[in-house]
């Protein structure tokens, strides 16, 4: 289903972002030199991805049936910048993404229709982001607006962050405060709806879903092989949580559509470390524990050491474990109760353990990728994923950065 897809979509491309990276040790600007005031474009990056999965276990269905779903990706991001009269500098930071995909298990909300909603559809979010920051400190402030649509719900993002160092530039603190405020679309299985809701032109209704949340960040540079974050990230959710055109079966043969609670809180706390081997080896390292009031426990783990095979050529081979304990709202089809007073049988919400790895490799020639100066790096990655649920994908993700 698409929110395990986004889970590794969004986690993918973040690893192939984070990854990506040399040391993390911000460096000094000769502020002496004369920065021109003129807008410039720094960079411009373009991200592919095709994004495939199977499974047995279709939340649609009662737990049951289907998962296959494909998406493919896309997208643009351009930033710029420019220096005011005092010497700071604003950056801008434009993205759009435009994703496509088809869900065979989407097709069983309405079987009698040859294409139901949501078995193929298209998100476009586009989003834009200001930050202010002073070369010599380190320190920055921005604000992002962002967007989201697609047939079932349109979303509107605002966002704050901020950056402070220390004077030696060793210790930073980052801030990140976002809200997200949602527009679902209730769309219920065929068999659950009245009159002719959602047919003949008729309009669904339409349920809210707010989501808040916060993002706190030290890091430390140990010495000049170590350095170690610590990541907290809790937020808050209240609204239509459920997906209604999900199915549950009780053990007296009836039929009802998902129901949740309406208010959700969560608290991943992380620790991240990095150690620089040599000039050849990074080994990076990631932990994160999660808990929320559903119920819901779980420990992840990552490892990634990225390899430099030449000066512009490196391969990152990645594993990452998860174990998750699932909400008590979960039960398989056909075993929730009748007297449940909330009840789902998601599969992304049962216990369940997960391992995803794959590897990356960048290629950075000083005279530009294939002879094309402009054309600073491009970077391929593959993973693969598989659960305890039966549930497999694979990835793939291709990355043009622009200089």
């Amino acid at each position: 289903m698409r929110k395990i897809y986004l889970h590794i979509v969004f986690m993918y491309l973040g690893i192939l972002s984070t990854y990506g990276q040399s040391k993390n040790i911000p460096v000094r600007t000769d502020t002496t030199n004369y920065q021109s005031r003129k807008l410039k474009i720094d960079e411009v990056n373009l991200v592919s991805a095709y994004y495939h999965q199977n499974g047995n276990n279709s939340a649609v269905t009662g737990g049951i049936g289907t998962e296959k779903l494909s998406d493919f990706a896309n997208t643009i991001d351009l930033q710029m910048s420019k220096f005011n009269k005092n010497g700071k500098k604003n950056t801008f930071l434009f993205e759009l993404g435009v994703d496509h995909y088809t869900s065979a298990s989407s097709d069983k909300i309405d079987p009698s229709t040859i294409s139901s909603a949501s078995s193929a559809d298209t998100r476009i979010y586009p989003s834009l982001n200001w930050t202010h920051s002073n070369e010599q400190t380190g320190n920055s402030f921005g604000f992002t607006g962002s967007y989201s649509t697609e047939f079932d719900y349109q979303s509107l993002g605002a966002a704050f962050n901020l950056t402070r160092l220390s004077a030696d530039k060793n210790t930073q603190f980052d801030m990140k405060l976002q809200a997200f405020l949602d527009q679902w679309t209730v769309i219920l299985p065929i068999e659950l709806r009245t009159g002719n809701a959602g047919k003949g032109g008729e309009q669904y209704d339409t349920a809210p879903r707010n989501s808040f949340s916060a993002s706190f960040s030290l890091s430390q540079v140990i010495n000049q092989k170590f350095q170690a974050s610590l990541i907290l990230e809790p937020s808050y959710q209240h609204g239509l949580l459920a997906t209604k055109y999900q199915r549950n079966y009780f053990t007296d043969g009836s039929l009802r559509s998902e129901t949740l609670p309406d208010k959700r809180y969560k608290l991943p706390i992380g620790l991240r470390m990095n150690y620089f081997l040599n000039d050849q080896f990074i080994i990076r390292t990631f932990y994160r524990y999660y808990m929320d009031n559903w119920g819901i426990r779980a420990h992840t783990a990552e490892l990634e050491i990225p390899v430099k095979i030449n000066a512009f050529f490196s391969v990152s081979p990645f594993y990452r474990y998860n174990n998750q304990t699932g909400t008590k709202y979960f039960a398989p089809y056909g075993q929730h109760q009748s007297s449940d007073q909330y009840f789902t049988s998601d599969y992304d919400l049962s216990t369940l353990s997960s391992d995803f790895y794959g590897a990356g490799v960048k290629f950075s020639p000083p005279k530009g990728v294939f002879g094309w100066q402009r054309l600073n790096t491009l970077e391929l990655r593959y993973g693969h994923y598989s659960r305890s649920t039966s549930l497999v994908s694979n990835i793939v993700s291709l990355n043009l950065k622009f200089k």
